[in-house]
């Protein structure tokens, strides 16, 4: 991730992180990016059924019952593990987590471990009932996806409907006074919408937002050609800039940050190295603390099955099993050639990365889409 307002707007300095010894379990939320530990924030992808047919799935999710998702019971031995690992946050996901029923319960169960518990969805099932009871369980942070507005929006979801339900998750959950945000992947065919979202933001009061890169996993590998060329991408992210510096100077602030596309970083800071090269220096401190891509050690998931991934996009491979082994077991496991090299991948990147000026900064990237290219 790549906080566009706590870098370009300086809404955090160098010594916000340093001044809680950049150890995860002490950092709050909005800081756990510049840990020096980076014990992972773990993914859980609950289920594999949902309600909606993105286009862009990376899970390949469907509306179907599938039989090989955890129990409650393996879900709870698994937030034990991850809780004694000292995982800070556990993010629920799917396909889509509201459609399984115990997730309050697992949830709850997280909080009482002494994890952060999100939630990454639809946002269509989240009745006021619903909201309340995430509420009353402690719940940190609801993220909505949306991908546009709702012409675009429901064409992305594949059901029409899904963004007025999507719209009436997101108000459930503000009056239940939960923090909710909006997810947004970026692509040729909404990138129009950056800014009709931005104003949603605004006249919505909504606190926070991530917009996406384009990931090609899952039903998102046929839409590589959908991707942003590198100067449809340099103008988005100027776009995000802009938006989230006008928001800043107007005294409406939103936290928004980039995700999936660490070279983000180091355009960030040629920007500012032009427009305010004093700020510029705090900025690539924070860079080298946030240390670009993360996978296999700053970031992990855990799929439906038990199956434990690089990141959750990463699906085509596995360290192995929960049901076998513990993921604190695994996840510490280097004999595994890939887990290895992750937890210190600059050493093992190559071609043009390998010779990158900037490779200390974003770490090679993403390398789920360097593989699908």
């Amino acid at each position: 991730m790549i906080g566009i307002s706590k870098l370009y707007c300086g809404t955090v300095e160098p010594s916000d992180a340093l001044r809680y010894g950049r150890l995860s379990s002490s950092l709050p939320s909005h800081l756990l990016q510049f840990s020096s530990d980076k014990r992972p924030v773990v993914v859980w992808n609950i289920t594999r059924q949902c309600n909606l047919r993105c286009v862009h799935c990376y899970a390949h999710a469907k509306d179907q019952t599938f039989e090989n998702e955890l129990s409650f019971e393996e879900g709870k031995a698994l937030i034990d593990d991850l809780a004694g690992f000292g995982v800070p946050v556990l993010l629920f996901s799917g396909g889509e987590p509201m459609v399984r029923k115990d997730l309050p319960d697992l949830a709850a169960y997280a909080v009482e471990k002494g994890m952060r518990a999100v939630i990454s969805t639809n946002g269509t099932l989240i009745t006021a009932k619903m909201a309340r009871t995430l509420k009353e369980i402690g719940l940190s942070y609801v993220g909505i996806s949306l991908d546009g507005m709702e012409t675009i929006n429901d064409r992305f979801r594949g059901v029409a409907g899904a963004f007025n339900k999507a719209m009436k998750g997101i108000r459930n959950c503000q009056d239940a006074d939960i923090k909710v945000g909006l997810r947004f992947t970026i692509n040729k065919a909404n990138v129009q919408e950056i800014p009709p979202i931005f104003d949603l933001l605004e006249e919505m009061d909504i606190p926070r937002i991530c917009f996406y890169h384009l990931v090609y996993a899952g039903r998102g590998s046929t839409m590589v050609e959908e991707d942003l060329s590198h100067a449809e991408t340099r103008a988005a992210v100027d776009l995000i800039m802009d938006r989230t510096k006008d928001l800043h100077d107007r005294g409406k602030p939103k936290e928004v940050l980039t995700v999936d596309n660490h070279a983000d970083g180091p355009y960030l800071y040629m920007r500012m190295l032009k427009e305010d090269p004093e700020r510029a220096k705090k900025v690539l401190d924070l860079l080298k603390m946030n240390e670009g891509n993360n996978s296999g050690r700053g970031i992990g998931c855990v799929s439906w099955d038990g199956s434990v991934h690089p990141d959750q996009f990463w699906r085509h491979h596995s360290f192995g099993n929960i049901k076998d082994r513990p993921f604190s077991e695994i996840w510490t496991d280097l004999s595994e050639p890939l887990m290895g090299k992750l937890k210190d991948k600059k050493k093992h990147v190559t071609g043009r990365c390998a010779t990158c000026g900037w490779l200390n900064i974003c770490a090679g990237n993403f390398r789920v889409r360097a593989e699908a290219v």
